[in-house]
């Protein structure tokens, strides 16, 4: 070796240390790194320089770059529809995710057949919540229903809040007979249900209605046959 000459260092730890610095691979990686796609565009690797090489690698962690945004954008897009989906208020889905899979399963179930039901449950003297014990005390109210009615269904049902102290359960292959003893199921389970709240135990009521999503013509009438089944209880239990 000439005086003056340095040596040339070899080895794992060298590489390993050029690449912590600048992340720049030597010829030889790059080759082996590039040799199953320039084959496959019929260049022998060995024919490639080692600047060409390089461009290559520099290409494909591009596009392993771009592939990773491509991913996290996607992610990000169905957190997005999930938070669109979701109530404001309380952990079950709003009246918007509610009115497409109604319209969803009713199409499925005209075109494939089955059955499947709707249970409206309205809270009995929800505003004199409001009124006497203030909006927070109704915000307890509300999110105490609504994880009810999520443990007391199945995960293929939708639980939904349409309305202020309106709630939509969509039952899947239950016919309406079982569907009324469901809504029958919840009442009497919210009719038990004690609300904590400040110093206070809130204690609630509720009317229900189902419908039959395959005898109604279209997701509109379903709902107002519901509705109208509910208003008809609480009705009832107005004069009892």
């Amino acid at each position: 070796m000439k005086i003056g000459e340095t040596p040339r260092v070899t080895g794992p730890a060298s590489v390993k240390g050029r690449a912590s610095r600048d992340q720049v691979p030597t010829p030889e990686q790059a080759g082996r790194a590039t040799r199953d796609s320039t084959s496959i565009m019929g260049i022998p690797a060995e024919e490639l320089t080692p600047r060409v090489q390089q461009a290559v690698m520099t290409l494909m962690g591009e596009v392993d770059r771009l592939k990773n945004d491509l991913e996290k954008s996607k992610q990000r897009a169905r957190d997005a529809e999930d938070l669109a989906d979701q109530d404001p208020l309380v952990p079950v889905h709003n009246r918007r995710a509610f009115e497409r899979e109604l319209e969803r399963i009713m199409s499925y179930v005209k075109r494939y057949g089955g059955t499947a039901s709707l249970v409206f449950v309205d809270l009995d003297h929800f505003k004199n919540i409001n009124d006497v014990h203030g909006h927070a005390a109704g915000d307890a109210v509300l999110h105490a229903v609504a994880e009810l009615l999520v443990e007391n269904t199945r995960q293929s049902d939708l639980v939904a809040r349409i309305g202020g102290d309106e709630f939509a359960v969509l039952l899947m292959q239950t016919p309406l007979s079982l569907a009324r003893d469901k809504a029958d199921t919840v009442l009497a389970l919210i009719a038990e249900l004690m609300v904590p709240f400040e110093d206070k135990v809130l204690k609630l009521s509720a009317s229900a209605g189902a419908a039959s999503l395959e005898e109604g013509s279209d997701a509109a009438a379903v709902m107002a046959e519901a509705d109208r089944a509910m208003y008809e209880q609480k009705g009832r239990l107005r004069f009892d």
